[in-house]
This record gives C-alpha cells, sequence and structure tokens, in this order.
C-alpha cells in the first residue's frame, strides 16, 4: 500500500478541537491484545502522536466516549462478533471526521471493498512494516487518502467478475473446484463425493470452460485469484 499514489482530501485539525495542531489522536480497535499493546507502544513512542483509546469489539468501539476526540482509528478488519466494517460505521456516528486505516491479516478483495464502504482512507496487511504503519497515519491524519478511484473501480470489477463466476458453477462444481484447490487428485474427488470419474472429469471440463482456464492449475490459480475457494 505504501507504493500506491496518494490523493488529497480536506484535512483533519489534530487537536482537541481548537484549531491548535497537537499530536496526532489514535484510538486503535484490535481484539487481539498483543497486537493491541504492541501498535499502543509503537504509535505512543511517536514525538507526533498519541494513543487517546481503544477498543476490542464492535460494541465497544461504538461505546466510545466523544470526548476522545481521535483523528485516526487504526481498526483491524476481523473483531471476532463483527467486522471492522460495521465497527466503523458505528463510530462514524460518534465521530464524523475520523479517518480509518485498516490494518489486517485479511488481504482479500472482499475485505478491502467492505473497509472502503465504511469510509477507508488506507488498507494495509499486518505484515508491512512498521515505519509504514507510521507513515501512513501521518497521511491520512493530514488529509490523505491512500486508497484511489482506480483501486475502488478494480475492487468493484473483480468483485462483479467473482458473483458472475460463482454464480455460473452449480453446488456439485464448486466442491469439485474445491477439493481440486486442495490439491485432492480426480479419482479420490470421485471417491470423496461417491460419483464416477468420468463425471469429475466433466466437471473439470465444465469448471475449466466456465473459467475460461486451459489446465487444472491454471483453473486452480484462477479461482483462488477470484476467491472461488478456500
Amino acid at each position: 500500500m505504501s507504493m500506491l499514489k496518494s490523493r488529497r482530501v480536506p484535512p483533519v485539525a489534530n487537536g482537541n478541537g481548537n484549531g491548535n495542531r497537537g499530536p496526532i489522536r489514535v484510538v486503535i480497535v484490535e481484539n487481539h491484545q498483543l497486537v493491541s499493546e504492541s501498535l499502543g507502544l509503537l504509535l505512543d513512542g511517536q514525538k507526533d502522536m498519541e494513543v487517546v483509546g481503544k477498543a476490542t469489539s464492535v460494541a465497544e468501539a461504538g461505546a466510545l466516549p466523544r470526548q476522545l476526540s481521535p483523528d485516526v482509528v487504526v481498526m483491524d478488519y476481523h473483531l471476532g462478533e463483527g467486522t471492522g466494517h460495521d465497527a466503523a460505521l458505528a463510530m462514524r456516528d460518534i465521530f464524523p471526521n475520523v479517518r480509518f486505516v485498516f490494518l489486517s491479516r485479511d488481504d482479500s478483495d472482499d475485505a478491502r471493498l467492505a473497509a472502503v464502504e465504511a469510509g477507508a482512507s488506507a488498507y494495509l496487511h499486518k505484515s508491512s512494516a512498521a515505519s509504514d504503519v507510521i507513515d501512513t497515519i501521518r497521511k491520512v491524519a493530514a488529509g490523505m487518502s491512500l486508497i484511489t478511484p482506480a483501486m475502488v473501480a478494480r475492487l468493484v470489477s473483480r468483485g462483479h467478475d467473482r458473483e458472475h463466476m460463482r454464480d455460473s458453477l452449480s453446488p456439485r462444481e464448486r466442491e469439485v473446484l474445491q477439493l481440486l484447490a486442495d490439491g485432492i487428485a480426480s479419482r479420490q474427488i470421485a471417491q470423496r463425493l461417491g460419483i464416477s470419474y468420468s463425471t469429475v472429469r466433466t466437471h473439470i471440463r465444465s469448471i475449466s470452460e466456465k473459467l475460461g482456464t486451459k489446465s487444472k492449475v491454471n483453473t486452480v490459480v484462477t479461482a483462488r485469484d477470484l476467491e472461488l475457494v478456500n
């Protein structure tokens, strides 16, 4: 994400609402205590940042006091009983001008698109370097969005493609495809599903035609790319 070109949006006024610039006020929403504590120590260690609150769930995020006045929320996508999308929508009612940086292990298009729909200004993978996380928070607090219109268009387009492909496959074809992706051979797939080997081959040919692929390997790669399999 740090390689993405930024676009400028109206800046936030850091501080306590008096217009004076102070430390970037950050709230962390993360349900893993070790990650939350480590991230808190990292951000509090920056001269221009201050962690003013934490939450571990959607409910806690929606109950944070308005007086915290955060500039940026660093948000995990998966929060146990809900998602960062849900938490962000709840927090919008409390902090209408806050900006969101999603920090998650989930690198799927579905998660990214949901974050965008919730108003995310950036989406980082948890494998990102600490310097990238800090740099992203500073840029977002300064009014930048690292999610460009081109990225949004790509996510929406891929989402439509994925839904079309998923809808075109029969329930049995989806089963066969998942087993292929799991590395199961065709004869073993037949045994597992209680169907003939020739029927499995017919399903695989049909899947390949629908996905526009030429081999089993290409079929699995395409299915993973479109997030049709686990």
